[in-house]
């Protein structure tokens, strides 16, 4: 039957279409009435479902409307993810075989009359033809062909010359395989018949392989031998193995799995109809099913009834896409936007792209994707070997320029004129040891392929000795590193780059603003060393980035010779484009007549201008106001009445005769226009990121071309933005004030204004957790990017739950790190000095699950709740953090937190054992913990893998102790810590090492004097600045408030146990007794706080509290049954008070009366009688009202006695020692 090839990928994946018209077959016909259908629905009718993006189901079939084909197609959605304004949605449209990606609001439901024509495209791969290729031994210098898993890329090349040479297609179903047509196909070329899958076995591109179940995939090629049967049909012998296949003709086919007859026909055929109703009642739709080559005049009537029941099978609901219908050149995350300075050829496709074949192969077999947009512009400029700026949103993928420069080290022409001297061929600099240990690793990836390449990567410390230690040699021909790196080899070797040909400057915009001194530094050396080399060397220089940065002006000037410039982000290309930015402060009822007076336009000055809004009410009321005031403009809208193509119409007629343009807009209007002409657009509504660079899209055709001295130089302007900043625009300000910034532009005060307040806001980051950045280094130096919060959030931050020890010992604190997360951040326990109670609690939980019957598996698994763990012989407790769906067997991962250690881990839900409510009572263990006053040299922002090994190495499991300067929650900020060592005998702790001293040793770290400063900035809007009295305000909480929120289900009985423990008078106290008196006693001579003194005394009925406040202000007091809340202002000053009642009190009847001293608050009692104590844990802040009390309690604190160590003052290097041994250790 006559077919038409809608794609091609190799000759084991192309897509056909039935073109010749056969009597119960969906034809050609069939499908443009069904196209005209959909259109009309989906265009004029309401009945038609929208979906949201978040609700679309992969693998579902749905109607989408594309963009480059104009119309509405069905398509199977392969992908979804989020952007800035809103859902995209990968597709493969069915009909057309096609992948595109189309946005959230055009795709609707499929509309059950449409979903009963079958697909219109059939995925095929040629029958029994596989691939073949040259196999070379480079160890017995050998080459044979010998089947291959991939197709070379002469082959395809070849296979699809034949069909695009074709006048005419035929196609003979022999089989199918995993839904995936087996075909013969045959092709006329200039009067002459050629069978496509005779002619690649003959030469020499393909071998016969018998399809033998899932063998018959072209990826396998186990077995060598082919076996045939052919008794009863003729015989011929092709290809390099002569292999044996059925003789057929063009035109007179018999397919090699029938006998002679009909017969044969009508098994297979019975076979089939059997395998078809198999897999329709398995709930899946093949793309097309078995049919047998039967295109001969006499066997046409079997066929045309038969092939009915396979092409027009089942119906849409569930059809499936399988991965290999990906398209090989990925431009669906790319918009198809490219400025160029100079005309390039783009290679879309990886089969021509400029690289040599075994980078290809090796490409090929890591499943790479591409080449991405980007990269088809991109590779073939680099492999010319000229210099080359490129920018894209893809710019921090080093695949930009890794295959072209890998594939320029192969040349033996270049590497046969390089001086006999040591050093690098070439070097990537990139802006950091992480991006460098990326690229280092792409580049051992690909080095099989590549016998020309020796990568070494180096980073150095700022310690004299370090540089002297590199081993250059002839053979490391690729250098990475930073820029800081290499100047201090190049201190030490100042001949290092007499051999460099490649010099590639890695996130170029990183590396100009973090380091741009140090980066032309050495590109002064680089052209030094390229004016003394001797011999015709190439030389070329390589940037690539993200966004356009000032400095690379002088980088083209002053370093380049007549570079490609290449940009695929439209907002970078309007910067390079000198399109002139303008901000326009305006209120926001005032827009429109600002709006007026920049449309004052002259007869000297014709312009064709477009201004956006976000809504058709605004674009209507904008179309209103200039007809009233005389300025004829055009609108488009998604509701009004004209199309497209009669606004662009009068567009252009507008501006031909002599009359200014404007047409209003609604953003989604942009890309169905294709306007690119405009010389001003006007952003009436305050654009998103997301929005920007489409909208400047429409003044493409007036970015300059030229290199200019300065940005803001605008007589060679020719296009202009001007953006009406109102008191509204304050969500996207931070990131239109950095781009304005990068084009130097002139920026209003009121932005600046505008910025800082919503950075400080942070509202959509209310939830994250505080930057670690600036917990560990002091500041973040990526503010507006970062994804996480940089203030405090008292909810978050202010644990509930914290560890006596770090109560009782504010300053002085012994520290045990268990997990290290890098050089100056760990989780860990503190100590207590005299007897541990975590250690009596590991010893009592291993003592308790290791009797069989104590070990009860948990039922289902909830999340915050705390359960046993054993590891081995080990117990811990942990606590679940997230719980995913479930398996079949009621089985599931889990991620748990081992809230003793700081460490997570994922474990199987089976493994989590009932926690008994006594192993709850002690608050979790694991603090973090922060060494302060150090950083990573060069600006870095992350640590060296070498530091964090080498501490972790040194640090952990052992004991140190430490100075506490700061805390916040469970985060507590040390200086100094030092590791320790115990002489038993003398009873004495000796110093072995500074952890801050340890680092700078590395040579890879150095002073952050600001640290302590920036953290104590952070915490001065906390209600508590001190970490003591943060301590005092946090052994207000008991341990049981964190119990209510964690404990299981089935331990809420341990509430009533521990008020029973409370009421007993007669008992000695328990171990939660003396920890909170020990608490009191460690804080009752701190500093006054933030949390106010209060006086209370009862009668049988109700409880007064005298709250200590001079003039309250703002005050607000909130009652439940068990808690009072109480929070006011007072001189300026924050004061809080949260107290936990002892017993119940009716909220409802409760009061609080301001006074000018104090704030009276009256509690009345649900069960009258007197209390014992105010509160269920002791507050130093909270004292009785002898004035009105007759009997007091006896609430003097047990005084446990510690002997002190010296500690010096925070920043201290210096540690001393003790002699005297206080903490007696028992021998047991």
């Amino acid at each position: 039957m006559e077919v038409v090839v809608l794609k091609v990928e190799d000759p084991s994946c192309f897509w056909i279409a039935v073109k010749e018209h056969v009597p119960g077959v969906f034809n050609e016909t069939v499908y443009e009435n069904l196209n005209a259908e959909m259109k009309q629905f989906y265009s004029n009718y309401k009945d038609a479902e929208k979906i949201k993006g978040e609700k679309v189901e992969k693998g579902q079939v749905y109607v989408v409307f594309s963009e480059e084909l104009k119309c509405w197609c069905r398509a199977v959605v392969e992908s979804v993810w989020c952007q800035t304004d809103g859902y995209q949605l990968g597709c493969f449209l069915v009909d057309y075989a096609k992948s595109c990606s189309v946005a959230s609001e055009n795709i609707r439901v499929l509309a059950g009359a449409f979903a009963e024509i079958p697909p219109r495209a059939k995925k095929c791969r040629l029958h029994c033809t596989r691939p073949l290729t040259l196999h070379i031994d480079y160890c017995e210098n050998t080459a044979k062909i010998g089947p291959a898993k991939r197709w070379d890329t002469a082959a395809i090349q070849h296979f699809r010359k034949l069909l695009e040479e074709a006048t005419e297609v035929k196609a003979t179903i022999q089989a199918i395989e995993d839904k995936v047509l087996e075909v013969f196909l045959y092709v006329t070329i200039r009067d002459e018949k050629v069978c496509v899958n005779d002619d690649l076995v003959a030469k020499h591109f393909a071998h016969y392989k018998e399809s033998k179940g899932t063998a018959g995939s072209s990826s396998d090629d186990s077995d060598h031998e082919v076996s045939v049967n052919a008794e009863c049909v003729p015989v011929e012998f092709v290809g390099p193995t002569f292999l044996a296949r059925p003789k057929l003709p063009f035109g007179e086919a018999v397919s090699p799995h029938l006998g002679p007859g009909l017969d044969g026909c009508n098994s297979v055929l019975g076979k089939t109809s059997q395998r078809l109703c198999a897999i329709v009642n398995d709930n899946t739709l093949p793309v097309v099913s078995m049919v047998p080559a039967l295109p001969s005049k006499e066997d046409k009537a079997v066929q045309t009834e038969r092939l009915p029941q396979f092409l027009n099978s089942s119906s849409f609901q569930t059809y499936t896409v399988e991965d290999e219908q990906q398209s090989f050149q990925n431009v669906g995350k790319e918009k198809n936007f490219v400025f160029l300075s100079k005309k390039i050829e783009p290679s879309s496709v990886l089969e021509t792209a400029p690289l040599f074949d075994g980078l290809k192969k090796e490409l090929a077999w890591n499943k790479f994707s591409g080449p991405t947009f980007t990269e088809s512009y991109c590779w073939p400029a680099v492999a010319l070997g000229c210099d080359v700026v490129a920018v894209s949103h893809q710019g921090k993928d080093p695949l930009l320029y890794i295959p072209p420069v890998l594939t320029l080290l192969q040349l033996k022409s270049d590497s046969q004129a390089l001086p006999n001297r040591s050093g690098p061929q070439a070097l990537i600099l990139c802006p950091g040891w992480k991006k460098v240990q990326l690229v280092f690793d792409l580049l051992k990836t690909y080095r099989k392929g590549c016998r020309q390449l020796h990568p070494v990567l180096i980073i150095l410390g700022q310690n004299k000795e370090a540089a002297s230690q590199v081993e250059i040699r002839g053979c490391k021909n690729t250098f990475l590193t930073t820029p800081h790196n290499l100047l201090r080899l190049l201190e030490y070797n100042t001949g290092l780059l007499c051999k460099l040909c490649h010099l590639v400057l890695d996130e170029v915009e990183v590396l100009f603003s973090d380091a741009a001194e140090q980066v032309f530094t050495i590109l002064g050396c680089y052209k030094e060393a390229t004016a003394q080399a001797q011999g015709n060397l190439p030389h070329q220089i390589i940037a690539v980035g993200t966004q356009w940065n000032k400095h690379i002006t002088p980088l083209i000037n002053e370093f380049m010779n007549d570079p490609h410039i290449v940009i695929t982000a439209v907002e970078e290309a309007a910067i390079f484009g000198n399109v002139q930015q303008v901000v326009q402060p305006c209120m926001s009822s005032s827009r429109t007549a600002e709006l007026l007076k920049i449309l004052d336009f002259t007869q000297r000055n014709l312009q064709k201008v477009l201004v956006i809004a976000d809504s058709v009410t605004d674009v209507e009321m904008i179309h209103k106001a200039l007809k009233s005031n005389s300025v004829v403009s055009l609108k488009k809208h998604k509701e009004s009445k004209c199309n497209a193509q009669c606004v662009l119409e009068r567009w252009r007629k507008m501006h031909s005769r002599g009359t200014p343009a404007v047409l209003v807009l609604t953003d989604d209007c942009l890309q169905s226009l294709g306007i690119t002409d405009a010389t001003c657009v006007i952003h009436f509504s305050f654009p998103s990121p997301g929005v920007f660079g489409q909208r400047l899209q429409s003044l493409s055709d007036n970015f300059c071309a030229g290199i200019k001295d300065s940005a803001g130089d605008q007589e060679h302007t020719k296009a202009k933005s001007v953006i009406l900043l109102t008191e509204s625009s304050s969500c996207h300000a931070p990131g239109i004030l950095c781009y304005l910034k990068r084009a130097e532009a002139e920026i209003p005060e009121e932005l600046y204004d505008l910025t800082p307040r919503v950075l400080e806001s942070e509202e959509d980051k209310f939830s994250r957790p505080l930057c670690t950045s600036l917990k560990t280094f002091g500041i973040c130096r990526n503010r507006t990017e970062c994804p996480d919060r940089h203030q405090v959030n008292s909810s978050i931050d202010m644990a509930q739950n914290v560890a006596d020890e770090m109560i009782e010992t504010p300053e002085s604190v012994t520290i045990l790190p268990l997990l290290i997360v890098h050089a100056t951040n760990y989780f860990g326990r503190i100590v207590k000095k005299q007897k541990d109670q975590y250690t009596a609690l590991a010893k009592e939980m291993n003592d308790y699950f290791k009797v069989p019957e104590h070990r009860i598996s948990v039922d289902g698994v909830e999340k915050s709740v705390f359960y046993g763990f054993c590891e081995g012989a080990i117990c811990h407790r942990v606590q679940v953090v997230e719980t995913p769906a479930k398996d079949e067997e009621n089985v599931c991962k889990v991620t748990v937190k081992y809230i003793d250690e700081g460490r997570t881990s994922q474990v199987n839900s089976d493994q989590l054992l009932h926690l008994p409510a006594k192993f709850q009572n002690l608050p979790p263990q694991a603090v973090e913990i922060v060494v302060c006053r150090v950083k990573p040299i060069d600006n870095e922002v992350e640590w060296n893998p070498k530091v964090t090994d080498h501490i972790n190495h040194k640090i952990k499991g052992k004991l140190h102790h430490a100075k506490v300067v700061h805390t916040l929650g469970n985060t507590v900020w040390v200086d100094p810590m030092v590791g320790i060592t115990r002489l038993p005998v003398m009873k004495m702790w000796i110093n072995e090492y500074n952890i801050r001293s340890e680092i700078l040793s590395t040579g890879l770290g150095t002073d952050n004097p600001e640290h302590i400063g920036e953290i104590q900035k952070l915490c001065r809007q906390v209600p508590v600045l001190h970490h003591a009295e943060r301590l005092e305000h946090l052994s207000t909480k008991e341990d049981t408030a964190g119990l209510e929120e964690v404990s299981s289900p089935q331990d809420t009985s341990i509430q009533a146990n521990s008020a029973e423990s409370c009421n007993s008078s007669g008992t000695s106290p328990s171990n939660d007794a003396v920890q909170t008196k020990e608490a009191e006693d460690s804080t009752v001579h701190q500093q006054k706080g933030c949390h106010p003194q209060i006086k209370w005394f009862q009668d049988n009925v109700t409880v007064t509290l005298k709250v200590q406040i001079l003039r309250a202000a703002d005050s607000k007091c909130e009652f439940s049954r068990e808690k009072v809340a109480f929070r006011a202002y007072s001189e300026g000053k924050l004061y809080v008070a949260d107290l936990e009642l002892y017993q119940s009190v009716i909220a409802e009847k409760s009061t609080c009366v301001i006074k000018d001293t104090e704030a009276v608050i009256l509690l009345v009692k649900e069960k009258k009688g007197a209390w014992c104590k105010l509160l269920k844990n002791k507050n130093v802040h909270v004292s009785l009202d002898f004035e009105h009390w007759e009997e007091s309690e006896d609430e003097r604190p047990f005084t446990v006695g510690s002997g002190k160590l010296s500690y010096p003052p925070a920043g201290s290097e210096d540690w001393f020692e003790s002699s005297e041994d206080s903490d007696t250790e028992s021998d047991e």
